[in-house]
């Protein structure tokens, strides 16, 4: 067994795993999403009126929609695919007002959800480890333990067009360790199958790739490291790639040092 996978799993299943974790992922009762009193009086008028159009469109303005339906998404591409498509708007529109005015805006103010924080609080949390970062210019020409400076889109291009990894997406984080460069993805898999599943899949597949002059690492924490009999805790175990828990990013960094 990968002794990044051995010790990970030593880890997640010894006492302290979860406190210790807390300092990556650190769970804190979110604020509502604010919403200016204007737009609550706007929406009280639209609601309560009968031009469905002008109700849907105000609330696709909204960060949140009110309610989960799979056609939201389409129809916040383009302003002009409300008009092609009016049937759509107006079950919205139905859905919407049976809720009832008070609970349209308890669920646009719902805070966001701990999953779809995951990304930003690994990347906080990195900050914290020391390790300073870097432009381009700079990032390449050290030899230190270092990070890219740059979003999401900017380190994707990085690794595509410095690097050659022929990635889809861009990786959590690019580091590098004298001359040799790492790119991972970091997922918390809180638990089995659905969207948990999806996202375990998205971070073997920046592992198992094989293009590009970067060392590829999978940082995972959560259920996958549980000793069981699931296709999760099998997969990972067969992994010859380094996969580890994010406790032990530091110690892997340096290893390679």
């Amino acid at each position: 067994m990968n002794e990044w996978i051995r010790r990970s799993i030593e880890i997640a299943n010894a006492p302290g795993y979860l406190d210790n974790l807390l300092k990556v992922y650190p769970v804190t009762q979110e604020t509502e999403r604010y919403i200016p009193s204007e737009i609550k009086e706007d929406l009280r008028e639209l609601f309560y009126g009968e031009d469905d159009y002008a109700l849907i469109k105000k609330l696709l303005e909204l960060p949140k929609f009110p309610i989960k339906d799979p056609y939201v998404a389409f129809l916040r591409k383009r302003e002009i695919f409300l008009e092609y498509n009016p049937r759509t708007v107006q079950r919205l529109a139905e859905r919407i007002r049976s809720m009832g005015y008070e609970n349209m805006i308890k669920a646009i103010e719902e805070p966001k959800e701990f999953n779809r924080q995951i990304g930003t609080l690994f990347k906080r949390w990195l900050r914290t480890l020391g390790y300073p970062f870097l432009n381009d210019e700079v990032f390449v020409s050290s030899h230190d333990i270092s990070f890219l400076e740059g979003s999401e889109n900017h380190l994707l291009n990085f690794a595509n067009s410095y690097l050659g990894c022929n990635l889809n997406k861009g990786p959590d984080f690019i580091a590098k360790v004298g001359d040799v460069y790492i790119i991972g993805e970091a997922k918390f898999l809180t638990d089995y199958g659905g969207h948990q599943n999806a996202q375990f899949e998205d971070a073997l597949r920046l592992l198992r790739g094989s293009e590009g002059n970067a060392l590829r690492v999978a940082v995972l924490d959560g259920v996958v490291w549980i000793k069981d009999g699931t296709k999760m805790y099998r997969t990972v175990c067969g992994l010859e790639k380094p996969a580890f828990t994010a406790l032990l990013l530091r110690d892997f960094l340096e290893s390679l040092g």
